[in-house]
């Protein structure tokens, strides 16, 4: 669960027995590491199936999930969050892009980075800001493999960084331990809030705001759901409630 950026907590993890039980002594503290004020998220969706017609619903359902979510109140309750010289605001989403080629049936952290830059490289996708946060969504069938772990047997997505190059991965929720008994669109919304909302407080994991016992703000809340505009959330943790919000 902690293989990652210098050890620090990044991922979603799988739903089970043990996750809904918050940390009485939870509390994130600033590490003086950047933050997403005004979050611009640029979603890909690599592999040809992504262009059947019922996936690319999905993918338009999931475009129009970040559309409203990035200037919902799921957003201003990060606002404590803010710093003297960060104000974390609404975001937008930049772009999207459907790579229409074939995935192989396990991909690596490293080969999304390497996809992600050669995208950039080639201007395929918006350019990259000091808000630029890319999100990419992998098919059904495929495992993403992440610092000798994969996915539906350790995480069902994930965040990082590579240089400033803010990226969060959602590989498909084939497992239980990643549907949760959801819909694939519902069970994506659940892990997608979770990244969303660490990678604008936490975008260089453990650097922003972090709980050396706890991790990140969604880890602590690690699958506690809330319905906000009609959409399944997560709940974050909030410093200033003491609690899941």
């Amino acid at each position: 669960m902690e293989a990652s950026t210098g050890g620090a907590i990044r991922i979603v993890p799988l739903r089970g027995p043990q996750i809904g039980l918050t940390p009485s002594t939870a509390s994130l503290t600033y590490r003086r590491g950047p933050l997403l004020g005004a979050v611009e998220v640029t979603t890909i969706f690599w592999g040809s199936s992504w262009k059947q017609a019922e996936q690319a619903t999905l993918a338009s359902q999931l475009n129009a999930f970040f559309d409203d979510i990035l200037k919902s109140a799921l957003i201003d309750q990060l606002a404590e969050y803010s710093t003297p010289s960060t104000t974390i605001g609404h975001g937008t989403r930049a772009g999207t892009l459907t790579i229409d080629a074939n995935v192989s049936a396990t991909v690596d952290d490293s080969q999304i980075v390497a996809m992600v830059q050669g995208l950039l490289s080639a201007g395929s996708v918006p350019k990259q800001t000091a808000n630029s946060l890319y999100f990419i969504y992998l098919p059904s069938g495929t495992t993403v493999t992440m610092s000798g772990q994969a996915s539906c047997l350790a995480f069902c997505g994930y965040h990082d960084a590579s240089g400033s190059l803010y990226y969060a991965v959602e590989p498909y929720p084939d497992c239980t331990g990643c549907s949760a008994g959801l819909s694939p669109f519902d069970a994506l919304c659940v892990t997608s809030s979770h990244e969303l909302c660490e990678s604008i407080t936490d975008p260089l994991p453990g650097q922003g705001w972090y709980d050396d016992a706890n991790g990140e703000i969604g880890d602590i809340c690690a699958w506690q759901t809330k319905t906000l505009d009609g959409y399944t959330v997560q709940r974050e943790w909030s410093n200033q409630a003491s609690s899941c919000v």
